[in-house]
């Protein structure tokens, strides 16, 4: 099974640690994934899929493969 990473293949964003803190200051660890999704796009004249966040795909980054 494939694990697909949690980094845009166009920017490189990546997940970002904080903490979570409760109502009585109680904090522990977590991570904001960024929003990835794999679409088939035309790199180099060859259609791939890769992960990328829905920020490139907004501001056209990237080109779609139809």
């Amino acid at each position: 099974m494939n694990f697909m990473s949690k980094r845009c293949e166009i920017c490189g964003k990546g997940p970002i640690y904080g903490n979570n803190v409760s109502h009585a200051n109680n904090k522990t660890r977590r991570r904001w994934n960024p929003n990835l999704k794999r679409v088939h796009v035309i790199q180099n004249k060859t259609p791939k899929r890769i992960n990328v966040c829905t920020k490139c795909i907004r501001s056209n980054k990237i080109q779609k493969a139809s």
